[in-house]
């Protein structure tokens, strides 16, 4: 049996839940959802960890609870845990850069201004590790992207959120299925 991991970004507390921020715990969320499992605190690391099994793999969810520019020590400390490659990991997070709705994976590249990507990297040593970006964007003229990532999505989002987050859970489970390629070839065209 091979194992993956969903490494979801967010920032914890009720404040944050539903912001554009925290999209990568969305998705972490719907997919414990759709497959009856639930998050549980974790001494082992400081976050919380969920899992499930999609034929002969067994998937692993895990929403630290540090803030998303400390977030690198726990995937790292995640990857000692589990006995993981970065390869074997996916990193799921928001990207203000990509329309809202567009999702892109990729197995490397710079944070490109993301906190979380960016402390995963100095946490790593590098930026070799794959990813899943789903579009929250674009940032409205005058509008710091600080705050706008920090707050809740606008009505027209929130009707099109379910079927970004859908998609994004159904890119993660191709991912841990049938690789990266495959979830690249399918998800990033669209």
């Amino acid at each position: 049996m091979s194992e993956r991991l969903l490494f979801g970004l967010g920032n914890p507390g009720s404040r944050y839940r539903k912001t554009r921020h925290n999209a990568g715990w969305q998705t972490l969320d719907l997919l414990a959802e759709q497959h009856g499992t639930v998050f549980k605190r974790t001494r082992l690391l400081h976050g919380e960890v969920a899992d499930f099994r999609v034929g002969p793999v067994r998937i692993r969810l895990a929403r630290p609870h540090s803030f998303m520019n400390r977030c690198g020590p726990v995937y790292r400390r995640a990857l000692e845990v589990y006995d993981l490659d970065p390869t074997d990991a996916l990193v799921v997070i928001d990207d203000f850069a990509l329309p809202f709705g567009r999702l892109r994976l990729r197995a490397d590249g710079r944070p490109g201004g993301h906190n979380g990507l960016k402390s995963i990297q100095d946490a790593l040593g590098g930026p070799v590790y794959p990813r899943l970006r789903l579009g929250i964007g674009p940032v409205p003229e005058r509008v710091d992207p600080a705050d706008y990532v920090l707050k809740r999505y606008d009505a027209a989002q929130r009707r099109e959120l379910p079927d970004l987050l859908d998609r994004a859970a159904e890119a993660c489970l191709l991912w841990a299925q049938g690789g990266l390629q495959e979830a690249m070839n399918r998800f990033n065209a669209t």
